[in-house]
């Protein structure tokens, strides 16, 4: 499906949808912590959307690689698992991080956003994983502006990260995002031969790097779902919503 490139009451439709996101986001982040599982954070994530009267954008989502519709409401990936972490039994533990993925329907609009999270105390290099990745999609949403194109999104998200000596996943990228949770164009974090669409006013886009400590590799579980790096090491993700306006990337998922 191709991108659409949206109206200003349409934004502000997926205004609503980033709102939720964002809630759901605040309340988790208050409650991570040593102890905590990540089913009770996926309950706690559903109450949130219940109450805004939203739609969990994930829950039942059929899987790409054959196995059963994906169970959660949100995407709980610890460590080494890059992203589509099944929420479950699993008790955070000191020193964990944790990327949590939402997506909510408001409307028929989506919205989409990725954080990763400290537990407790982290290490230097997990703290700055998380802040290089941060970093790189700032820098990525920085150049989401009408007369570029989509490589120039990628190649600003690979220049911070592998400047700081980290790696960009490859076999997964960001996309555009509206009425349906993934459509055209698909966003790279890293740069191609292809240059991409030129981007224009009106687009909405779902930018989220995905970065790891060590090989940009990665492996897919047997429940077919969670996706981890090849080598074990760590791996955070951060997204956002951006809408593309004359006066600049908007972020659509945080709350004004």
């Amino acid at each position: 499906r191709m991108i659409t490139i949206k109206s200003r009451r349409e934004l502000e439709s997926m205004k609503k949808a980033g709102d939720v996101v964002a809630r759901v986001h605040a309340r988790l982040g208050e409650l991570i912590a040593p102890g905590i599982t990540t089913e009770e954070l996926n309950r706690a994530a559903l109450e949130v959307m219940k109450q805004a009267g939203a739609i969990p954008s994930f829950l039942g989502v059929p899987c790409p690689y054959g196995g059963c519709d994906f169970p959660g409401v949100i995407c709980a990936s610890v460590n080494e698992v890059v992203i589509h972490g099944i929420p479950g039994a699993y008790a955070l533990q000191e020193g964990d991080i944790l990327s949590v993925d939402v997506g909510a329907i408001v409307d028929g609009w989506h919205g989409d956003a990725a954080r990763t999270y400290p537990v407790g105390r982290i290490s230097t290099e997990a703290a700055r994983l998380i802040q290089v990745t941060e970093e790189s999609f700032v820098a990525g949403m920085r150049a989401a502006v009408p007369g570029n194109r989509i490589r120039d999104i990628s190649e600003a998200v690979q220049k911070v990260v592998e400047g700081s000596g980290f790696t960009v996943v490859r076999e997964f990228v960001g996309h555009g995002i509206g009425t349906e949770m993934h459509e055209e164009p698909q966003i790279p974090n890293y740069t191609g031969r292809e240059r991409g669409p030129r981007i224009a006013e009106g687009m909405t886009l779902a930018i989220e790097p995905m970065v790891n400590v060590g090989t940009w590799r990665v492996n897919v579980l047997d429940d077919k779902w969670t996706v981890v790096t090849a080598d074990g090491k760590l791996s955070a993700h951060h997204e956002n919503t951006v809408a593309v306006t004359a006066d600049g990337p908007l972020i659509l998922t945080q709350l004004w």
